[in-house]
């Protein structure tokens, strides 16, 4: 039980440093915020750590599987090639033609918010090897054992590490106004040229 708190804070601090980066679901949650209201911004944020959550739930049960197959890891990482290079031309097109389209402050359901939170990060693939690739590091180092607790402590912290990272990036693009509209129309170029970035990354550790 001692190392419960230890195993809390380093899982939730793992989660928070991978999700603070500028990447697709941080910089999703402030156009989402900057477009739609910070409420549903938030309500995207939650979408994002509920799969997380479930990611992490997956990554725990297949660690000792994914550490013995390193197919299982390769076949994750082929689909994600594929995933960056589609939503990488998407982003781009949706760039193009909101490039004179004016700014609009549209009122979303914020059921939508959340599935499209939930969506994305579920897309994430690389999620489930990084999550199980901790629990394997945690738990050769006696941080973690496979007790229910321990999983559902560790499942719970990276949920709440991401959603903290993802709620800095809502506020802070929240208090700069004034920077909100050009933000928005530029976002879905700074999305394509991350996908492009991630596809280069994700095939050089796939090939190599």
């Amino acid at each position: 039980m001692q190392q419960l708190p230890i195993l809390f804070f380093f899982t939730f601090g793992a989660a928070f440093l991978a999700s603070l980066p500028p990447g697709l679901l941080n910089l999703n949650a402030a156009k989402t915020s900057v477009e739609k209201g910070k409420a549903n911004g938030i309500i995207f944020a939650l979408g994002i750590a509920v799969a997380v959550m479930l990611q992490t739930y997956i990554a725990v049960r297949i660690a000792k599987y994914i550490s013995r197959n390193q197919h299982v890891i390769e076949v994750l990482l082929q689909l994600a090639l594929v995933i960056f290079f589609i939503l990488a031309i998407v982003f781009f097109i949706k760039g193009r033609k909101q490039e004179n389209r004016p700014l609009v402050l549209a009122e979303t359901k914020k059921r939508n918010s959340f599935s499209k939170g939930v969506f994305l990060a579920l897309i994430n693939l690389l999620a489930i090897p990084y999550y199980s690739g901790l629990n394997t590091v945690f738990h050769a180092h006696g941080i973690m054992s496979y007790r229910i607790i321990d999983e559902i402590l560790f499942i719970l912290a990276a949920g709440s590490g991401t959603f903290f990272a993802m709620y800095l990036y809502i506020i802070y693009f929240n208090k700069w106004e004034h920077k909100t509209k050009s933000f928005s129309k530029n976002s879905n170029y700074i999305l394509s040229g991350l996908m492009v970035l991630l596809f280069v990354i994700t095939a050089i550790r796939l090939f190599n």
